[in-house]
């Protein structure tokens, strides 16, 4: 499963970085660049030793149902959490997340404090560092949660991190792969389906959450690991079939608001 892990890990640690390089972005095109660099580096050392701290206690002194059942039902909340965001969006009810848009307000509430200068500006590095941080918070979680799940007691005492190396592996791709692309266009990644991520996350926390809960209750799944992709086609089937629910009352909303102001 560690493959599974690393892609899920990937995924999902890919919004947060997307969401985390649009205000840095900001920070260092309208005030500095130092001053941009030095609060992310400081949020991801602050990020890398609570990952280290907490992930390694959490696989070595945490029994693994107890943790399965604890961290299944966390993924679960937090899943349904994206995935309704994410229904809503594609069902029209919700506007779709726009990250040039918020790249251009941050933008200009910079330029109106008139922080423009080549040297370092606390106000820039607490700014860099707090998006960060936030969002880099979330992908310690997800590291955490994914990877000290799917390590086993006995992988830890023989095979070190196990699964906590493949998320980190997951969600250190994703941050060089936006930070790459980031720094070859040097503007919002407008063009990140970042509702489709959040979409497929939202299904494959989801997914996973169900999967390691149930497990957490000493049930074991049929067709073991395989019943995650029958999991996974189940929560996609139910998501479609409500976004199209809540397109059709949208429709029927809007076409009795219109016949009501005829009549």
């Amino acid at each position: 499963m560690e493959w599974a892990i690393a892609v899920a890990a990937f995924l999902a640690s890919a919004v947060e970085f997307v969401e985390a390089f649009t205000i840095v972005l900001v920070v260092g095109v309208t005030i500095n660049w130092r001053s941009a660099l030095i609060g992310t580096l400081a949020a991801a050392a602050s990020l890398a030793v609570i990952v280290a701290i907490f992930g390694t206690a959490l696989v070595r002194y945490v029994p693994i149902d107890v943790l399965r059942l604890v961290v299944g039902i966390i993924l679960v909340l937090f899943g349904l959490k994206w995935l309704k965001k994410a229904i809503l969006r594609y069902s029209g009810l919700k506007a779709l997340h726009d990250e040039e848009a918020i790249f251009e307000e941050n933008m200009a509430e910079l330029r109106a404090r008139g922080e423009v200068t080549t040297k370092l500006q606390p106000y820039a590095v607490l700014l860099a560092f707090k998006s960060v941080l936030l969002e880099g918070l979330e992908v310690a979680f997800i590291v955490i949660t994914f990877g000290s799940n799917a390590a086993s007691q006995a992988c830890v005492t023989q095979c070190g991190l196990g699964g906590i190396g493949s998320a980190t592996i997951g969600a250190i791709v994703a941050g060089l792969l936006v930070i790459i692309v980031g720094a070859l266009v040097r503007a919002p990644l407008k063009q990140v389906p970042e509702n489709t991520l959040k979409f497929i996350v939202g299904i494959m926390l989801t997914t996973f959450g169900t999967f390691w809960a149930v497990e957490g209750f000493h049930v074991e799944w049929p067709f073991s690991d395989a019943f995650i992709l029958i999991l996974a086609a189940i929560y996609l089937l139910a998501a479609f079939a409500l976004i199209n629910w809540l397109k059709g009352q949208k429709r029927a909303i809007s076409a009795q608001a219109s016949t009501q102001k005829v009549a």
